[in-house]
């Protein structure tokens, strides 16, 4: 198993560590594979013609004491934000787990991925055993793959970088890998 240095500023000092590469490749892999299934999963079968009936977040908003209740009362008040929320919830769940199981678009799909993940956090607030919960772990999930651009491993991002078009368009990198 050969090694590789790297080296970051943490807090205005260089500090340099070592890591097992391969391994590293794989469980980037992995974490990707794991957390993309489990979005996937978890919008799949949000889907009416899987759940046999229609999902709808409204009595989960109404009824959430956390620290942004006033807004998903906002939502569970306005026929079409409840209506929009009813279908990006399920939808974007799926295409995030896609996208990660696909390794397509994956900084993209781990940012909407972390917003969601952090508006679950708020959102089920169930502190009672301290602030570190499944949601919390879900985020930082998203983070890793995002800040590491799990996609460009095994992934599409990784064809899809070396396209004329993404390569005349750099900024376009931060939406892949």
């Amino acid at each position: 198993m050969s090694t590789t240095k790297a080296t970051v500023q943490w807090f205005g000092r260089r500090e340099e560590f070592e890591y097992a590469d391969s391994v590293a490749g794989y469980l980037l892999v992995a974490v990707r594979l794991l957390v993309g299934y489990w979005f996937l999963h978890s919008g799949w079968t949000k889907f009416a013609f899987v759940a046999g009936e229609p999902f709808n977040a409204g009595g989960y908003l109404q009824n959430a004491s956390s620290p942004i209740a006033g807004l998903f009362e906002v939502v569970a008040g306005t026929p079409w934000l409840l209506e929009f929320t009813n279908v990006v919830i399920p939808l974007g769940e799926f295409l995030i787990g896609l996208g990660l199981i696909l390794g397509a678009l994956v900084r993209l799909a781990a940012f909407f991925g972390g917003v969601l993940m952090t508006l679950f956090y708020l959102g089920n607030a169930d502190w009672a055993h301290g602030y570190v919960n499944g949601d919390l772990l879900g985020l930082l999930m998203f983070v890793i793959i995002g800040v590491f651009a799990a996609g460009r491993i095994l992934g599409v991002d990784a064809s899809l970088e070396q396209l004329e078009f993404v390569q005349r368009r750099p900024w376009l990198r931060y939406l892949l890998g």
